[in-house]
Order: C-alpha cells, then structure tokens, then sequence
C-alpha cells in the first residue's frame, strides 16, 4: 500500500477507519471548516504530491452537504498535484435521477457524475447503483460493486426450508434471482401498476402461500413499498419476511413502519451508510473488507472482476470458442508432429 493515501469526509467516517484497518493504512485527516457565511472550506492534513488518493464519502443526508465536501476534498486534493484521485463512494444517491420521466425535469445523477470529474476525479468506485446506466453519465472509469454475495453469506448460515427470494418489483429482479442462484431458491416479483394518480397496485407473481419470504433490495428510505409489499405477500399466504437491502437509509418512519411490522423476522442491510442510532435489533453487515480488495486491486493494476467470482455469472470469463482445427491431430497425417500444434492457436 505504497504511495496511498485515504481521506473521509463526516458522511461516514467508522467505515472509512474499517476500509483503512483491512489496508494497513491510517486514516488521513481532513480539517472541514464552515465559515460565518455558511461556505465550506476543506484542507487535506497529508501530502498527496504523486500519490493514489481515495477519498471515501457516500452521498447520504445531509446530501447537499456531504456532497459539496467530497468536491473540495476532490479539489484540494487536485490542486497538490495527486497522481490520481478516486471518489469512493459506496451510495451514489443520485443514481435513481437517471431518466427524462417528465417533461422540464433535472437529470441529477448525469449533473453529479459532471461535477465529480470536472473537480479532478479521476476513478469512481460504488457499490449498487439504482440503475446500470449510470455507468454511462461518468466520463472516468467506474467500478461498481455488490454486496450480493455478503448478503447471501448471511442467509446461509440459517434454516432457508420453504423459504422463497422476492424482488419489489421487475427492476430489481436481476438482484433477486442472483441471491435465489446464490442460495438454491425459487423467485417471486412484486408487479406494481397504477390505478389512479395516489394509488398502486401490487400483485405477486410466483408462488409464496406457506412461505418465509426473504426481500431482496437496493435501498430501503421511507420503506412504503416495502409495507406495502408485506400486506400483500401476507395477503397471498406467506408466513414471515427477512428484509434485506444494500442501503439502509431508514428515512423518515421506516424505523417505526419496520420495526413493528408482524411479518417481519429481521431486517439485513449493510454499512454503506450510517445505520440508525435507535435500532439495535437491525442486522448490519460491513462491506469494508470488499472495497479494502477493490481499492487495493485498484491500486496494483489488478483486476476487479475477480470480486464477482461465483456470485454474479455475468462477469465470469467467456468460454474459449471452439475452433475447426481442434479436432484434427497435430501431423495431419504428414509424419510431422506438432507441425501445426500452435498455428491456429486462440
């Protein structure tokens, strides 16, 4: 971990310090100052002159705030001449303004990704965007990550008989059917459609009656229409619900809505964010050691696709297409062997 340095900002400092503990590197200190105008200064306390600077800062609420400190960090840390600058950033809250769903509407996430880059990032690195085509609003290299695996290693270590994965809706079945892979269970989505402008509608398609339904999301705020989802498994026989999501944002009455749920036997989120202070019964586990790897795999020059080995099929490496020539022998009959063992070689 030569030439490495890791900054934070106050979004979520413990999870930097847990990244910094699996590297075998300090956490850097960063002097954040607010002058009487309510304006931000940032001053980076270690020499990032040709040095690898990974600044770890999720876009969490206060959002606006976090997010105007990760852009001085970016600056500052720009401006001492940093060979390069990775903002990592384990929940992109921007990522769900991804489309034009209404006419004269702000796109945020493409806005963000500009202003990232234009301060002087030179590599994102995050963890389960709302949406893939995210990827496409950044003009920089982004490593995406998924805490599928570290979820489905928690399921495992429990009694899954009769036990049922389901997505919320179609949009996040993808993640649905790799954990329902990663566990050997069957899969079920909720189907939302709209009946007038306030109310919505949720029919289950698969087979839930007599099941534990184990729910399976990127991000959980106010949880609605996780509540809602549960009335409506219950409504189709399902007996109880683990909650699962990747962020944990617990906005608003999520704490009160979930804790209090009947159908609910626990709730599994992970550290990508601050978990709530009032809830110590949820179930949080720590994504530090994953991004510990990608940023050290970053730093090498190694590949990060080695981290979805055996839990997302979609990075594995394709197989060596079959050539004509392999099934005939090296001399061909000429007497002359290995004459074309290597001539037609892939």
């Amino acid at each position: 971990m030569k030439d490495i340095v890791v900054f934070s900002g106050n979004a979520h400092p413990r999870l930097a310090q847990r990244i910094c503990h699996h590297l075998g590197v300090p956490l850097d200190h960063v002097d954040i100052r607010r002058f009487s105008n309510d304006c931000i200064q940032v001053q980076l306390l270690a020499n990032c002159r040709q040095r690898d600077v990974y600044i770890v800062q999720p876009l969490v609420p206060p959002t606006q705030e976090h997010l105007m400190e990760l852009l001085l960090m970016i600056d500052a840390a720009k401006g001492a001449s940093a060979a390069s600058i990775t903002a990592v950033m384990p929940h992109y809250a921007y990522a769900r303004s991804d489309k034009k769903d209404a006419s004269r509407i702000s796109l945020g996430g493409r806005l963000v990704a500009d202003l990232l880059v234009t301060a002087g990032a030179t590599r994102v690195l995050t963890m389960e965007l709302h949406a893939r085509q995210v990827h496409g609003f950044f003009s920089v290299p982004v490593d995406h990550l998924t805490a599928i695996g570290i979820l489905a290693d928690h399921f495992r270590s429990q009694d899954l008989g009769d036990s049922v994965v389901v997505s919320p809706d179609f949009g996040n079945a993808k993640s649905a059917t790799l954990l329902a892979r990663l566990l050997g269970l069957p899969v079920a989505a909720g189907n939302k459609h709209r009946i007038s402008d306030e109310e919505v509608s949720i029919q289950i398609v698969g087979d839930v009656r007599g099941k534990h339904a184990i729910i399976i999301d990127d991000e959980v705020a106010t949880g609605g229409s996780i509540v809602e989802l549960l009335d409506r498994l219950a409504d189709d026989g399902a007996v109880s619900a683990s909650v699962s999501c990747t962020h944990g944002l617990f906005t608003g009455p999520a704490v009160g809505r979930l804790r209090n749920h009947p159908m609910i036997r626990e709730v599994v989120t992970t550290d990508t964010v601050p978990p709530p202070r009032d809830w110590p019964e949820l179930c949080t586990l720590s994504v530090s050691a994953l991004f510990a790897e990608a940023i050290s795999r970053i730093h090498a020059g190694k590949s990060i696709s080695k981290l979805f080995a055996g839990v997302d099929p979609t990075h594995a490496p394709p197989p060596q297409p079959k050539l004509p020539f392999d099934d005939l022998p090296d001399d061909l009959g000429l007497g002359v062997p290995g004459l074309f063992a290597n001539t037609f070689a892939p």
